[in-house]
């Protein structure tokens, strides 16, 4: 709801921040800076990237779902564009 009512404002940028990892297969243990990531995300190990088992489509499907709960809250409050 409120990135639907900041864009209707007039928001030019939005910061999803850690979401997309989310759906990526993140777990935020916090140790991105020292290349040790448990589920391979944020590493450059070999072993640890095996482990790794995300998929584009995923983070894609999300920013979907996204948009398809903003075009509901936006139609709820009469809105049919974002111009």
């Amino acid at each position: 709801r409120d990135l639907v009512i900041a864009a209707l404002l007039g928001a030019e940028e939005f910061g999803f921040a850690t979401a997309p990892l989310i759906t990526m297969g993140c777990i935020m243990m916090r140790k991105c800076h020292t290349n040790t990531c448990p589920v391979g995300i944020a590493t450059q190990d070999p072993e640890l990237r095996a482990k790794f088992e995300g998929k584009p489509e995923h983070v894609v499907n999300f920013f979907y779902m996204l948009a398809e709960d903003a075009r509901e809250i936006m139609a709820s409050l009469g809105f049919r564009t974002i111009d």
